[in-house]
């Protein structure tokens, strides 16, 4: 009988045990369910929430960015045409417009509002072959506009319509833009008038190597935000719909966005802007120096201990820096007092000075660091 009630009284404790051990494994899930419902609302970076939901920042900004159709008139067309007679050598067989586009061109892209009296921002690649500018507003208004000036070496362009009170975008800084930050595209691809996606900031100071001749500056804010034809010139902002770039490329084997798309940093944006509101051109500072980016390699090839920082491999004699008393072989650490790491964040740096200015170089010469203040002036001008 005893043996009996031992039996029955383990028994029951046992039961107790696994009671309690399913209520103690039942009670973590709700509170991890719980969490996860807090957590899918928003998340705190700092003191600064980051919102999923990101509807503000597009209804900040999609009044503010507008499609452009620009064309080519028939006039400039002939003579384009006229201009290519003398490099066609199979005209005095086929006729002089074989090879070559016989009808005017256009294409289509986006821009986005500068100042509220009709400033607009672009891409130099919507709109160079171009001499007529249509642009429609998010409200659908259409208007005329002109040409005010545009720099192939940093792909940037404004062009202006005549209207006044217009929802100007509000601009950021790109200089505080971190990796992993969330970001939205905002523009016109396919035609498909204020599309906005959403991405994160995939990495800064990219050199893509995508704008030819001349020395351009490629200092791209990579974003994995869908960027596809028709977005060019359109508005990267943050998730405050603050201006942080202007979408310019992609990254494609197909023609059509495969994953990545590359931005103008604003800062560098607003210089040029400026100057091409201002003066009609791009006044550009020069530095005189080529530089490569400091990696193993390079030390190895130069014969220098390896650090961050960007070699200046040759300098113009007459250039700003040459004249300030930097040398081959130094290596920049700082310019402005920013760490400088790749040629591309140098480059942006001086694109985003202007002549007259005086920038401050921290360098290394043999082991040895030291600061030294340039001058910067145009280039022929020294």
């Amino acid at each position: 009988m005893n043996n009996l009630w031992s039996t029955l009284l383990a028994g029951a404790m046992g039961g107790l045990v696994t009671f309690g051990a399913v209520k103690m494994l039942e009670t973590p899930k709700a509170s991890q369910f719980q969490e996860q419902q807090t957590y899918s609302k928003q998340v705190n970076y700092g003191v600064t929430p980051m919102p999923f939901d990101f509807t503000k920042a597009a209804e900040r900004t999609m009044s503010a960015v507008v499609h452009i159709k620009a064309s080519e008139s028939k006039e400039s067309a002939i003579q384009r045409l006229r201009e290519n007679h003398n490099v066609n050598p199979f005209q005095y067989f086929f006729g002089e417009s074989f090879g070559y586009e016989q009808q005017p061109r256009s294409g289509t892209g986006s821009g986005v509002i500068y100042s509220s009296d009709g400033y607009i921002l672009t891409n130099n690649h919507v709109v160079e072959f171009a001499d007529e500018f249509e642009v429609t507003l998010y409200d659908n208004r259409e208007f005329r506009a002109r040409l005010v000036g545009h720099d192939p070496s940093t792909d940037m362009a404004v062009i202006k319509i005549d209207a006044n009170n217009l929802s100007a975008i509000e601009i950021g800084n790109s200089d505080e833009v971190r990796v992993g930050e969330w970001a939205l595209a905002v523009g016109n691809p396919f035609d498909l008038t204020s599309t906005v996606t959403a991405g994160i900031i995939s990495a800064k100071g990219r050199d893509i190597n995508i704008i030819k001749g001349g020395t351009p500056i490629e200092s791209f804010i990579q974003t994995d935000a869908a960027v596809n034809p028709g977005n060019s010139g359109g508005a990267l902002v943050d998730v405050n719909g603050k201006l942080i770039g202007i979408n310019s490329a992609i990254a494609t084997p197909t023609g059509v966005f495969a994953g990545y798309s590359f931005a103008i940093p604003v800062n560098l944006v607003k210089r040029i802007a400026d100057d091409l509101i201002k003066y009609g051109e791009y006044r550009r500072a020069y530095l005189g120096v080529n530089v490569v980016t400091m990696d193993t390699h390079v030390a190895k090839e130069y014969g220098i201990p390896f650090l961050q920082g960007v070699l200046v491999s040759s300098l113009d004699p007459a250039g700003s820096a040459a004249i300030a008393g930097v040398h081959e072989n130094d290596v920049v650490t700082k310019a402005n007092g920013k760490i400088v790491t790749t040629t591309s964040e140098l480059m942006e740096l001086i694109g985003r000075s202007k002549v007259g200015e005086t920038m401050l170089l921290n360098v290394v010469r043999e082991g040895d660091s030291r600061e030294i203040s340039v001058r910067l002036n145009p280039k022929g001008n020294n």
